[in-house]
Parts: C-alpha cells; structure tokens; sequence
C-alpha cells in the first residue's frame, strides 16, 4: 500500500492495520518454516507497509511535539 492511503487514516486505525499486517507477517513465517509459502515476495512488502506506518506514526508525533512547544 502507498504511503499516501496510509497517510488518509487516523491514528487509531493506522495502529490496527499495523497490528494487522504483523499477524500476516508472522503466519508467512510460520508458512516459510513448513515450506508452503506461496507468495515470498509479500515479505519484503509487509515489512515496508509497517515502515511506512511507524513513519508516519513517528512524522504526527513529532509535529504534534513542534506545534505545543510553538503555543507556550
């Protein structure tokens, strides 16, 4: 998924999709362990979609941190 469809949902569902996408990212390892993975490049992508969420994750709170210490 794109940054920018991650970058129109709100906190609170940007941390379920992240919950989400780990519990996918694990059941493709367990899958890899027992040698049934259909699908070994969804890998890489899982990894970069939770990259992109903790950005963005990371991106608010920081412009929330700039914005209280800009009204005091």
């Amino acid at each position: 998924m794109k940054a920018v469809k991650f970058r129109d949902l709100g906190k609170e569902e940007l941390i379920e999709k992240e919950k989400g996408i780990k519990k996918d990212l694990f059941d493709l390892t367990y899958q890899r362990k027992i040698g049934q993975v259909e699908k070994p490049h969804q890998f890489k992508a899982f990894k970069k979609d939770i990259a992109r969420i903790m950005t963005i994750l990371r991106e608010r709170d920081l412009s929330n941190e700039r914005n209280d210490k800009k009204t005091e």
